[in-house]
């Protein structure tokens, strides 16, 4: 990731035991503490795919909060993708 507080986009796909447990509504509160925009969302294989946008700072902190995940999640990899700048009202849950 880029080491610069200029405004990024990446697509973090979380794998584990990360749906039914509270993810991605936890994934939503780091994330509006931490200023980013975006989505988490659950994936019909089990995984939730997560984009952040903000800050370098605060995406490098909201990416390695998800490789932990919540208490009850036990994740298992998070492979992080560069994606396309773009622009959401807040942080949601799909």
């Amino acid at each position: 990731m880029i080491e610069t507080d200029g405004y990024i986009c990446r697509k973090f796909i979380v794998k584990g035991k990360v749906q039914g447990v509270w993810f991605r509504v936890s994934t939503q509160r780091q994330a509006q503490q931490l200023d980013i925009t975006g989505y988490a969302k659950n994936l019909a294989n089990g995984n939730v795919e997560v984009v952040a946008c903000g800050s370098a700072t605060a995406v490098e902190r909201l990416m390695q909060w998800c490789a932990t995940g919540p208490e009850l999640a036990e994740v298992e990899a998070l492979h992080e993708e560069v994606t396309e700048q773009q622009e959401f009202p807040g942080f949601a849950t799909l």
